[in-house]
C-alpha cells in the first residue's frame, strides 16, 4: 500500500508539473477519486524528500514539492502558479567553484532557484 501511494503521488506530481503544495496535490488526488488522506500525502512527500525523490521550494512560507529528474540542476520558478523550468547553466557552476576556491572551501554543494512570474500569470500589482 505504501509503495502504491508513493507511485501515485510521484505520478500525480509529474503530471501536474512544477512545484505543488501537499494540499494542492491532495485536492487533485481527491478530485480524481483517489482515497488518499492528507496525512499520507505529507508522509510520502517527507519520505520522498529525504530519499531525493522530490525537490522542494517555498511560496509564501509554504513548502512546495516537485518530481524532478535526477542529476544536479537549478530551477526557474513562478511564484504565482508554481510552474518551473530546469536550468543548467555552466556559468553558475564555474562561479560556485571559483567562489569556493577563493574562500578555501572544498566539497561545496549549492542550490539555486530563480523566482519570478511566468508569462501565463498576471503581473503582480505594486
Amino acid at each position: 500500500m505504501a509503495r502504491r501511494n508513493e507511485q501515485l503521488i510521484v505520478s500525480t506530481l509529474t503530471d501536474l508539473g512544477g512545484f505543488r503544495s501537499a494540499q494542492e496535490l491532495h485536492q487533485h488526488l481527491r478530485a480524481a477519486g483517489r482515497a488518499v488522506g492528507l496525512a499520507t500525502v505529507y508522509r510520502v512527500l517527507a519520505d520522498l524528500e529525504r530519499d531525493g525523490g522530490v525537490e522542494t521550494s517555498t511560496r509564501q512560507g509554504e513548502t512546495l514539492y516537485c518530481a524532478c529528474r535526477t542529476g544536479h540542476h537549478h530551477h526557474l520558478v513562478c511564484v504565482m502558479c508554481g510552474t518551473s523550468r530546469d536550468l543548467e547553466v555552466d556559468e553558475i557552476e564555474r562561479w560556485v567553484a571559483a567562489v569556493a576556491a577563493e574562500s578555501g572551501f572544498r566539497a561545496v554543494s549549492h542550490t539555486i532557484e530563480v523566482r519570478g512570474v511566468c508569462a501565463s500569470c498576471p503581473a503582480p500589482s505594486r
